[in-house]
């Protein structure tokens, strides 16, 4: 499988701005209808709040439209029939390694985000018998375990940031159930979180702070706390070849992992394939964690009908298992999907287009960068009734399976759907649950919510809240 490593992207920054200014200039006047020039303003609402801009654009354009982001005109594809067409009839047609997606790859090595081709079907085929259902099952004790302790410390009155909890029990969770590393105690497991965490602030840096090189820019302190993070999940990899013993998480099944040639994942397959669950499903459960509360919060009879079901399905509040968290809760399922219409945290898909094509009637150049965002699919007014409101009912099992070929796309779609989602589904399902069985939590009156578009969804400065007794 190694032989077939693809070459890594350029990182530097202005050789990649020249190369998008020389492929701008070879299309010149070939891009679809939008707006081409550039606009200051209209650059830091792009990077700030994109939704209304890319919602009037829609509205004004179209479908497939271009707008200009600093020195580059992107095109945006939005609707169900973009979003089908670029991630399952013509995926093929759409690289993500030289897209937007090329700034992962530093950290993410060639995990199943960052790589295309042939590469990719072959990873993804290895790596799916780690995330079968009995596997994922396995991870609820693990997950349930971690979250009844975390509740431990709230009490009736007091006030957090959801937010920052929610990283911190979605770290903890992946420690144990994703790479079997204790993240007690200061040991190893404490300080791979630390490092990883440490890494991850540089993609939530403007854009004009990300292409600053030297000692001390957040690149160099990014690639300092990759190495530390490295040192550390090299060292467990040698560490279980060496003992030969199964450990039984999600680690020890890429170790044990082989192609349809029978050959292992080398170290550094083993070594990317982890990084990037670790990226994947710790951004997104925390997000969707404090997006679900959010909502819950200003709509109080949803938290009474969940009561109700937990009534029914755990009664006397027991311990949920792994076939409740599977779809034992209906009501929850359609809290959730509904949650994720209006957050995806995977918001956008960057690609860049391999060949022209012609979409909605409009013609694309070849290399042109391309975008569809599930963020701004799901409040489209002409695919969903009334789109900013939050009603679960539109995901009930008739309702569902009328929504038109890629309409809905929180986690992609076609081979590149998100390998971990049931994986990080479970883990909403089960944080909901144990906080729902033993508190209530309010929003700080004035605060108003604002969203944070990098790397993934989330709420800007954090999600203070106040915790109440369940009555």
């Amino acid at each position: 499988m190694s032989s077939s490593v693809p070459a890594a992207p350029t990182h530097n920054p202005f050789l990649r701005i020249a190369q998008d200014i020389r492929h701008e200039v070879s299309e010149r006047g070939n891009f679809p209808p939008g707006k081409h020039g550039f606009s200051a303003r209209r650059t830091h609402k792009l990077a700030t709040d994109p939704l209304p801009v890319l919602l009037s654009m829609y509205e004004e354009f179209g479908p497939v439209f271009t707008v200009r982001t600093l020195h580059v005109p992107q095109v945006f594809a939005l609707g169900p029939e973009a979003n089908h067409y670029i991630t399952v009839s013509h995926a093929s047609n759409f690289r993500w390694r030289d897209g937007g997606f090329a700034e992962l790859e530093p950290l993410l090595g060639d995990g199943l985000l960052t790589i295309d081709g042939a590469y990719h079907r072959r990873a993804r085929k290895v790596m799916l018998p780690a995330f079968h259902r009995t596997q994922i099952a396995a991870a609820a004790e693990v997950m349930v375990e971690e979250i009844a302790a975390a509740l431990d410390h709230w009490h009736p009155g007091m006030t957090f940031d959801l937010y920052t909890w929610g990283r911190t029990l979605a770290m903890r969770i992946a420690m144990k159930a994703l790479m079997g590393l204790d993240p007690d105690g200061g040991g190893v497991g404490a300080r791979a979180a630390e490092q990883f965490e440490r890494a991850l602030t540089y993609y939530g840096t403007d854009y004009h702070v990300r292409v600053v090189r030297g000692p001390g820019s957040p690149w160099a302190k990014m690639l300092r706390a990759r190495s530390e993070l490295d040192r550390i999940v090299y060292g467990e990899i040698e560490r279980r070849r060496r003992a030969g013993v199964r450990e039984d998480d999600i680690l020890d099944m890429l170790l044990a992992a082989t192609d349809d040639e029978g050959s292992p994942l080398t170290d550094r397959e083993v070594r990317d394939q982890a990084i990037t669950l670790l990226f994947a499903g710790h951004d997104t459960t925390t997000s969707t964690i404090s997006f679900l509360f959010y909502e819950l919060a200003r709509h109080p009879h949803e938290v009474e009908l969940l009561l109700e079901e937990q009534a029914r399905v755990l009664a006397g509040d027991r311990t949920p298992a792994a076939q409740d968290l599977a779809g034992g809760m209906p009501r929850l399922e359609m809290v959730l999907d509904e949650v994720l219409r209006l957050y995806p945290p995977a918001w956008i898909g960057p690609r860049r287009a391999v060949e022209a094509f012609e979409l909605a009637g409009v013609r694309v150049p070849a290399g042109a960068p391309v975008n569809y965002s599930s963020w701004a699919s799901h409040r489209l007014p002409d695919v969903w009734a009334d789109p900013e409101a939050f009603l679960p009912e539109r995901f009930e099992a008739d309702a569902k399976a009328a929504l038109p070929k890629g309409a809905y796309v929180p986690f992609g779609g076609g081979s590149r759907t998100c390998i971990g989602m049931r994986f990080g589904e479970m883990e909403i399902r089960a944080i909901a649950t144990v906080v729902l069985q033993r508190f209530r939590l309010e929003l700080v009156p004035g605060r108003t919510m604002t969203i944070r578009q990098m790397p993934t969804l989330s709420p800007r400065h954090g999600m203070p809240v106040k915790v109440r007794a369940r009555s």
